[in-house]
């Protein structure tokens, strides 16, 4: 993990954020780029950049494109991952990039919804509305091959009623997003929507939060079967009842039977058979 910048100007209503960790500030470039290279020289492969809100890193004249092409030069790193990113911080540029094979950013985009309810989004202040949103990820997915497409949900808002609760589960249906994770809105001291009053009870929001988890293991599993019979590239991290499990660069999870000693390095696997919420494949030797 390569923290690029911490803090965030959007003052979402649900979050504490720019009053717990003030206004949004981009790391100095220089020191960045230093940290990166001190990891490339300790055999990481792979960097993931993180921070509240990395779309707006803006540090001697690099924005996140800039950044990314700085850090695309250092050698040993073999991938780039940017963790998470506000959908109105994306340029376009970062498709050209994940689409060209020579380049080390990988196809893979965390895009936060948090809602599929215009009116939810509204109440929210997110910067969008569904329509942009959707006509945004879908031309990502069409301009980028095997993109894998990942969001963060919010249930039980304030003012999220039962109709506008259907229209998130619609949404993400029918979406090309292949994963989200679900998080239960809960309140925090000192933000606007501690005043709001249409509120719902913790039972609505467990149901809620249910539904979506399973909507969401059923894409993933939707996704990775896509790649059943196709060789790909994984990255070797962690080491559990004789099956050593990495992930490829566009976040599908692969586990392998193997006593050979995997970490940290990057095979060619044969993807096999689904299992739970990953894929179990086998070595191409």
């Amino acid at each position: 993990n390569l923290k690029v910048q911490d803090g965030c100007d959007f003052m979402c209503t649900f979050c504490i954020i720019p009053m717990a960790r003030g206004r949004a500030r981009s790391r100095d470039l220089a020191n960045l780029l230093q940290e990166a290279q001190q990891l490339a020289e300790q055999g990481f492969k792979e960097i993931i950049l993180t921070g509240v809100n990395v779309g707006t890193y803006n540090n001697s004249d690099k924005d996140i494109l800039g950044l990314v092409e700085e850090l695309n030069t250092i050698e040993g790193i073999q991938r780039i991952r940017i963790s998470s990113i506000e959908p109105t911080t994306i340029p376009e540029k970062l498709f050209e990039l994940m689409a060209d094979p020579k380049h080390k950013l990988v196809p893979y985009l965390h895009i936060p919804l948090q809602s599929g309810s215009d009116k939810v989004l509204k109440i929210m202040k997110r910067k969008y509305e569904i329509k942009e949103y959707l006509d945004f990820i879908e031309m990502a997915a069409a301009r980028v091959p095997n993109l894998c497409i990942g969001t963060d949900v919010m249930v039980g808002m304030a003012g999220e009623d039962d109709d506008e609760f259907d229209k998130t589960c619609k949404f993400l249906i029918d979406s090309p997003i292949n994963y989200f994770h679900v998080f239960t809105f809960s309140e925090r001291e000192g933000t606007p929507a501690v005043k709001m009053t249409e509120k719902n009870d913790k039972q609505t929001k467990k149901r809620r939060n249910a539904v979506l988890r399973k909507v969401s293991e059923r894409k993933r599993q939707e996704f990775y079967e896509g790649y059943i019979g196709q060789e790909v590239e994984v990255l070797f991290e962690n080491y559990k009842d004789g099956y050593w499990s990495g992930y490829t660069d566009n976040f599908i999870r692969v586990a392998v039977n193997s006593g050979s000693q995997l970490e940290n390095r990057i095979l060619k696997v044969k993807l096999k058979e689904l299992a739970a919420d990953f894929v179990i494949g086998e070595i191409v030797r």
